[in-house]
């Protein structure tokens, strides 16, 4: 702009040439020969008037072109700068990208959430969905020691063992019993939000940092330290991290070489390394007794047919499930893994393991001995409450895991979900509860009232066991085989399979279309319908209700082979009342229906 007055100052001075000072001014802003001639041509003049009307075009001319060399160099200082910016800004993004071929580079943390759920299961994520409905907004991020992201755990013993496909290690994709296919993640990769963007996005979001442990929580200072040395700040606060597998002392003092032969079965990796173990070795030995260990024993004992595979069970207890079954039912179950092809050895004790050559000899109390390639030990949970001490929060002495009230919560802002909880049951007391239903529900009430619900725990949670797609039970309260039991059984059909049940509830995940559920009502009154009788010694327990009793009161229900009747059996055991005859209450459930 300055050139351009500085031109004009000139041109208004008396020119000792007339047009030639004009055309020299034209040449030297590079105005092009043609337009020069017809600013010439254009200002002839007037006669007489000494070029005034020549000066005035060429005034107007030459503001008209400095304002367009002005724009022109404006312009192309900001594309100039623009570009720069760009650049600039490219190699930062470039520089902070996490990439595969660079495994020291992570994503920057955020130094401060509103909401922080550490741990990365089932109650994390039910937990982070629950805030982000109650508050669209809400800015949530998950911090997993699993370099995974959050997924279900059931199919890792059930469904995936049953399917076909040569890469589902890989995949991770599953048919259901109902043929239905679907993840073993709850949600893809894009549901989530970058974790260096947590703080910026539009709209919150919930982020997952994997592979990450919180070592320490200072509570009074809302803060946490990772396992790196990372420091995070938080209004509010979730612990969800769940358990981990037992191991046999026994096998704890054998050393690195039978380590080395152990599979403690909780996690995708864990799934995927036995799976691949299954093709390569001839024998594998299940340590356990209970829900994960018959399941895997029925997996396995699919592939004991096709493969040549030897598999074999050993437990305490007398029967599968002895802890929580019947004697009755626990033996019929125990028949049914065996018919699975699964060489089963009840009342059996590891005294021992040890190498043999290249095979693990296992040494029973009894002085029974087993060869085996490999073990699997699926002997319980262990909660993980190793922030107990950092943070200064309470540890049931009995059940195990982290003290919360009602409203699942253990400090003000910090409350806890899952396996790691140890909550009150108004009707049932203190307890414990490492299932899937428990996760699901403990986890989005603890979203809620992380977002001012205030909500107490009341759920009666329900879990499931598989031993195929044939034979399921589903059970909700006290399930303790130490406990008097009723068992009402009637001859089954085809529709009482799991397949069955999950084609009319359209899940594989049961707990999913039931996890609410609770009958409005329950009326018992006599019926004109056939009494379902208990069978005799060597029939088949095709399906039915078991009820298990404390003072002559129902606390807790298993439906063998039974489907879509949770609700019922939920609102039985909420109502808390005495039933003289439970050959009636079982008729609630419909089990003589063909």
């Amino acid at each position: 702009m300055i050139r351009c007055r500085a031109a004009l100052a000139r041109a208004l001075r008396p020119p000792p040439r007339g047009r030639a000072h004009a055309g020299t001014l034209l040449q030297r802003w590079n105005v092009p020969p043609d337009l020069q001639l017809s600013r010439q041509v254009a200002s002839t003049g007037v006669p007489g008037e000494k070029g005034s009307n020549s000066v005035f075009v060429l005034i107007v001319g030459l503001s008209t072109l400095g304002a367009g060399a002005y724009v022109y160099k404006t312009l192309r200082d900001n594309k100039e700068r623009f570009t720069s910016r760009v650049s600039t800004v490219t190699r930062r993004s470039q520089d902070e990208e996490p990439s595969a071929s660079a495994p020291g580079t992570h994503p920057k943390v955020p130094s401060h959430v509103p909401f922080l759920l550490i741990g990365g299961g089932t109650a994390a994520f039910a937990a982070a969905r629950s805030i982000r409905a109650r508050d669209p907004g809400a800015r949530v991020l998950i911090v997993s020691e699993d370099p995974n992201l959050p997924y279900m755990r059931p199919p890792l013993s059930k469904e995936l063992w049953f399917s076909d496909d040569p890469n589902v290690t890989e995949t991770l994709r599953f048919k259901q019993w109902n043929g239905k296919e679907r993840s073993i993640y709850f949600q893809p990769p894009s549901f989530y939000v970058p974790v260096e963007d947590l703080p910026s996005v539009e709209n919150g979001g919930v982020a997952v940092l994997p592979g990450k442990k919180v070592v320490h929580m200072d509570v009074r200072g809302n803060t946490v330290k990772l396992s790196d040395g990372t420091q995070i700040s938080y209004d509010k606060c979730l612990i969800a991290t769940g358990g981990s597998p037992r191991n046999l002392p026994a096998i704890e003092r054998a050393g690195k070489d039978v380590q080395k032969r152990l599979t403690l079965f909780r996690k995708i990796e864990d799934f995927r390394r036995l799976e691949k173990i299954s093709r390569e070795v001839k024998s594998i030995t299940i340590i356990g007794g209970g829900f994960l260990g018959s399941e895997l024993a029925c997996a396995l004992g699919r592939r004991a047919r096709t493969r040549g595979l030897e598999v074999i069970q050993l437990f305490p207890e007398n029967g599968n499930m002895g802890k929580v079954l019947p004697e009755y039912l626990s033996n019929w179950t125990t028949e049914k893994v065996r018919r699975e092809g699964v060489n089963v050895l009840p009342n059996a004790v590891v005294k021992s393991v040890s190498v043999s050559g290249n095979r693990l000899l296992i040494k029973l109390k009894d002085g029974r001995k087993v060869e085996t390639d490999h073990i699997v030990a699926a002997v319980g949970l262990e909660p993980n409450v190793e922030l107990a001490k950092s943070a200064g929060l309470e540890v049931d002495s009995n059940f195990g895991g982290f003290r919360v009230n009602a409203e699942l919560q253990a400090r003000s802002n910090i409350w806890v979900a899952g396996d790691a909880a140890c909550f009150y049951d108004i009707k049932l007391g203190r307890r414990r509860v490492e299932h899937h239903d428990h996760a699901v529900v403990s986890g989005r009430l603890a979203g809620e009232n992380m977002t001012g619900a205030a909500k107490p725990y009341w759920h009666q949670s329900m879990f499931w066991s598989d031993l195929g797609p044939n034979v399921g039970y589903e059970a909700i309260g006290l399930v303790d085989s130490s406990l008097p039991t009723v068992g009402v059984f009637a001859k089954a059909t085809a529709k009482d399979t799991p397949k069955s049940a999950t084609e009319q509830s359209g899940t594989g995940i049961r707990s999913e279309s039931e996890t609410e559920a609770e009958a409005s009502e329950v009326q018992i009154s006599q019926s004109s319908s056939p009494t379902p009788q208990v069978p005799q010694q060597g029939e088949d327990y095709g399906k039915g209700v078991i009820f298990y009793l404390r003072d002559k009161v129902v606390v807790g229900i298993v439906l063998w082979n039974i489907f879509n009747r949770m609700p019922i059996a939920r609102k039985i055991i909420k109502d808390g009342e005495e039933h003289e005859d439970l050959n009636e209450v079982a008729k609630l459930f419909n089990i003589h229906e063909d």
